[in-house]
């Protein structure tokens, strides 16, 4: 009689527990070729890998990577109650696949729009279809031939003696301590700053600052799924860092405008007497006004986010290239050794020859160092500057490995809501 009234007592919870899996939480396998899709290590029952990507950015990549040796290139199945049902792709022709199909098949999404909108708006981050195909055209023609020679042959080698010179001044004084990480983001931030905006940007400045707060705390977004609870305690300089940004991307606009009109009016004086570097300085907002028109609020998004690419990516790949250099003498030893072979070459052509030498920099190109090309691209891969794509499936797809993805679902937390909602309304 005991285990009937026991039984009874547990009666409606357990059956209200089902109803809430069937009806709420219950969602349809991926799978490929009719098959579930395997579960990473540490999926845990309910929660799934909710914990993982509740942890430090840095550990939660050393996740994915573990995965990635435990499983090779197939993909597996992600899931997490505060996000949609997804997937963790690392095949490259699964991934070939996705990007290719841009827009049609696979889209930024919801959860990256919301998360990023504050920073980026409508630039390429968040942009789809048509606005998307502009502002990634308008990006072409920014790194065209003419520009990248302008920026080998002059813009670097500028650059590059001036930071020399700042550490020489420095180094007379005594020992002095490079940090090569802020070195190359002041580069960057400089080459950036002067080729694509015609605007003076030091690593430094107020808004560089601002632009790193706010680029944090929107990545942040991602893994902390309180983050517009949190934000409005912990919020306040962030929202600073932003207005600070937003201001800085309406001045880019308007000194954009303003070097447009300068630049035709001394066209039709025919008084133009720009160096190379002035002539293609700020050509990649240039394009931006060409591809978006007058949308200046676009324009702007676009430009920051171009900027975010521009910079930090390039200062990543060499802080983390210079660190694996530094643990490999041997590395050093064969890059300086096929830059001499090309400098001795040089030499020799040089000698009986009265036309000028193109510069050492232009001589030095990935198809002549095969060694060092090789080396950028193992540091690339070990230390990847966006080693992770967040997409969102529009519509019924297959990979090409045979996994089938659905569109879009919500999450298991707001269905739960939507669900204990509806019972409270109806009631």
């Amino acid at each position: 009689m005991g285990f009937v009234v026991e039984y009874g007592n547990y009666t409606l919870p357990v059956a209200i527990s089902i109803l809430v899996y069937l009806l709420v939480l219950r969602t349809e396998p991926i799978t490929r070729n009719g098959s579930r899709l395997r579960k990473p290590p540490d999926t845990l029952p309910l929660l799934g890998n909710g914990i993982k990507f509740l942890q430090s950015r840095w550990k939660l990549l050393a996740w994915f990577d573990d995965c990635q040796r435990r499983f090779g290139y197939e993909t597996v199945s992600l899931s997490v109650p505060t996000l949609p049902p997804g997937v963790l792709i690392q095949s490259p022709e699964n991934l070939d696949y996705v990007f290719k199909n841009e827009g049609v098949l696979f889209g930024k999404g919801d959860f990256v729009k919301g998360r990023s909108w504050d920073l980026f708006g409508n630039g390429i981050i968040n942009a789809d279809g048509d606005l998307w195909k502009r502002q990634r055209k308008a990006g072409l023609a920014f790194l065209n031939t003419a520009n990248l020679r302008v920026l080998t042959e002059v813009a670097l080698p500028q650059y590059l003696a001036e930071t020399l010179d700042d550490v020489r001044s420095r180094a007379a004084q005594g020992p002095v301590l490079v940090d090569l990480q802020h070195v190359f983001l002041d580069i960057t931030t400089k080459l950036m700053g002067r080729m694509a905006y015609n605007m003076e940007m030091r690593a430094d400045d107020e808004f560089t600052r601002c632009f790193d707060h706010a680029s944090g705390v929107t990545a942040s977004r991602f893994q902390n799924p309180l983050w517009r609870v949190t934000e409005l305690f912990t919020g306040q300089s962030f929202r600073h860092s932003l207005g600070v940004v937003k201001d800085f991307g309406q001045r880019i606009v308007a000194g954009a405008v303003q070097d447009r009109e300068r630049k035709a009016t001394k066209a039709e004086e025919g008084s133009s007497s720009d160096t190379k570097l002035e002539r293609i300085s700020g050509s990649l907002i240039q394009s931006l006004l060409d591809a978006l028109g007058g949308d200046e609020a676009t324009v702007a998004d676009a430009a920051l986010t171009y900027l975010s690419a521009g910079r930090d990516t390039t200062a990543q790949a060499l802080t983390w290239t210079f660190y694996l250099l530094a643990q490999h003498p041997e590395a050093v030893a064969e890059i300086r050794r096929e830059v001499d072979c090309i400098r001795s070459e040089q030499e020799e052509q040089e000698q009986g020859s009265v036309a000028p030498s193109p510069s050492l920099l232009t001589t030095l190109t990935p198809s002549n160092l095969p060694y060092t090309t090789a080396l950028f691209h193992e540091s690339m891969r070990l230390y990847p500057p966006i080693p992770i794509e967040i997409r969102q499936c529009l519509s019924p797809t297959q990979l090409p490995d045979g996994r089938f993805l659905r569109p879009h679902e919500e999450s298991h937390i707001l269905r739960l809501f939507r669900f204990v909602a509806l019972i409270v309304i109806r009631s």
